[in-house]
C-alpha cells in the first residue's frame, strides 16, 4: 500500500482537504499574477531589482504565511523585480531583524515588533497582547476602523530607515504542552515554553517560563526536555509544522484570538522601488492577509474537534475569569507607558464596548 493509498488519521485528512480548498480557491502563488493584466514587459534597467526579504517563520510555516505571497509578486513583476525569501534565521537571528533591516542587510522583514525587537513604543502589542482579540478579523477592523492604521505609521515615521507597510491576522494562542496537562493556573507554575515575549511576560504571572530558542530547535528541544511546552500559536500551526507530534495536551481557553503581524521595509530599498511595483507588493501583501485569514480560521475548530493528536484540556471558570480580569491591570499598566500606547488601549478597549453592545454574531 502506498502513501497515497493508506488510511489518513483525521488530522490528516483534514490539512489535506484544506490544502485542496486553498487551491481551488486561487489562494495559492500566482493569483495575484493571474489577475494582473498582460502588458509588454519593457526593462528601462540594466537588470530586475533584487531584494531580500526574512520571515520570522521557519520553513514549514513560511510555507503558508509568506511563500505563496512571494512566489505571486515575483510571476506578476514579470521579471522587473526579484525577492529571496528566508525564513526564521537562515541570514540573521530573528531577534536582530530590525537592525538587519535598517542598516539594509535585508530589504524587507515579516514578522511582529515584539519577536523582532522594535525600538517604538507600540512594540509591547505586536504578536499577541492579552485579550486585545478574540477573531482575527478583529485585527483588520481595529487596523481599518479604529486608527490603528495611523498610530503604526506615526510610530514608524520616527524610525530612521524603516517603513511600516501593513500589518494582518495570524491565529489565537493556545498554550501546547508535552507532558504536564493544564487543568489549574497552578500547573502552570514552572513550565518552560517557547514563546512570543509580550504574551509571554504576561503568562509569567501564573509561573510560566519564556523561553527564547531558535525557532527549528523547538521541535527537538521539547522531545529533550528543555522544554515542556509552546505558547506560540493556535492548533492550525502545532499540527501544520509537527508539534502537534509531540506535546500530548492543548489548553482551549486562548489568552488572545489572533496575534498581530507586520510587514516592513528598508526605506532606502523601498524608495527605489517603481510606483507600480510598490502596489503590487502592497496587493500581494493583502492576498497575504487574506490566504491567512482562511488556512488559519478553517483549520482552528475543526483540528480541536477532529484532531486526534492533544487531549484538550480547560482552566475552571473561576480561574479564567481571574486570568481575564488580571488582563485589565495589565492593559492599564502598558497603557501608561507612553501616550501612544495610551492611544492603542483606548482603542482596544472602544473596539470591544461596541462589539459588546453589537451582540451576535460579534460578541
Amino acid at each position: 500500500m502506498t502513501d497515497d493509498t493508506k488510511a489518513k488519521s483525521p488530522s490528516e485528512r483534514i490539512l489535506a482537504s484544506r490544502r485542496t480548498f486553498l487551491r481551488r480557491a486561487g489562494l495559492g502563488a500566482g493569483a495575484a499574477a493571474a489577475s494582473t493584466l498582460a502588458a509588454p514587459y519593457v526593462n528601462a534597467q540594466s537588470g530586475p531589482i533584487k531584494w531580500r526579504l526574512q520571515t520570522y517563520s521557519g520553513a514549514p510555516l513560511g510555507a503558508h504565511v509568506i511563500k505563496p505571497q512571494i512566489e505571486a509578486f515575483n510571476k506578476a513583476a514579470n521579471g522587473e523585480m526579484e525577492i529571496e525569501l528566508y525564513y526564521a534565521d537562515q541570514l540573521v537571528p530573528t531577534a536582530d531583524l530590525f537592525r538587519a533591516l535598517q542598516n539594509g542587510t535585508l530589504d524587507a522583514v515579516q514578522s511582529d515588533e515584539a519577536t523582532m525587537a522594535s525600538p517604538v513604543d507600540i512594540s509591547v502589542f505586536g504578536g499577541y497582547f492579552p485579550f486585545a482579540t478574540r477573531y482575527s478579523l478583529d485585527v483588520p477592523a481595529l487596523f481599518h476602523y479604529y486608527g490603528l492604521n495611523d498610530i503604526w505609521a506615526e510610530a514608524y515615521s520616527e524610525v530612521e530607515n524603516v517603513t511600516w507597510l501593513s500589518t494582518g491576522a495570524w491565529d489565537p494562542l493556545h498554550i501546547f504542552t508535552v507532558e504536564k496537562p493544564i487543568r489549574s493556573l497552578a500547573d502552570m507554575n514552572g513550565l518552560r515554553v517557547f514563546g512570543v515575549p509580550t504574551a509571554g511576560k504576561f503568562l509569567s504571572k501564573y509561573g510560566l517560563v519564556p523561553v527564547t530558542i531558535p525557532w527549528d530547535d523547538v521541535e527537538v528541544a521539547m522531545q529533550t526536555g528543555e522544554l515542556d511546552g509552546v505558547a506560540w500559536c493556535g492548533f492550525t500551526e502545532a499540527y501544520e509544522v509537527g508539534w502537534a507530534d509531540v506535546c500530548q495536551y492543548a489548553l482551549g481557553n486562548s489568552i488572545t484570538g489572533a496575534w498581530f503581524g507586520s510587514y516592513f521595509a528598508n526605506t532606502a530599498s523601498w524608495d527605489k522601488v517603481p510606483p507600480h511595483l510598490q502596489e503590487l507588493f502592497k496587493v500581494t501583501i493583502d492576498q497575504s492577509h487574506y490566504y491567512r485569514d482562511v488556512w488559519y480560521w478553517g483549520g482552528e475548530a475543526k483540528l480541536r474537534v477532529e484532531g486526534e493528536k492533544m487531549e484538550l484540556t480547560s482552566l475552571p471558570p473561576e480561574e479564567w475569569a481571574q486570568v481575564v480580569k488580571d488582563a485589565e491591570g495589565f492593559w492599564d499598566e502598558v497603557a501608561g507607558s507612553s501616550p501612544r500606547a495610551g492611544r492603542v488601549v483606548e482603542a482596544f478597549k472602544k473596539y470591544a464596548a461596541n462589539m459588546e453592545k453589537a451582540g451576535y454574531p460579534y460578541r
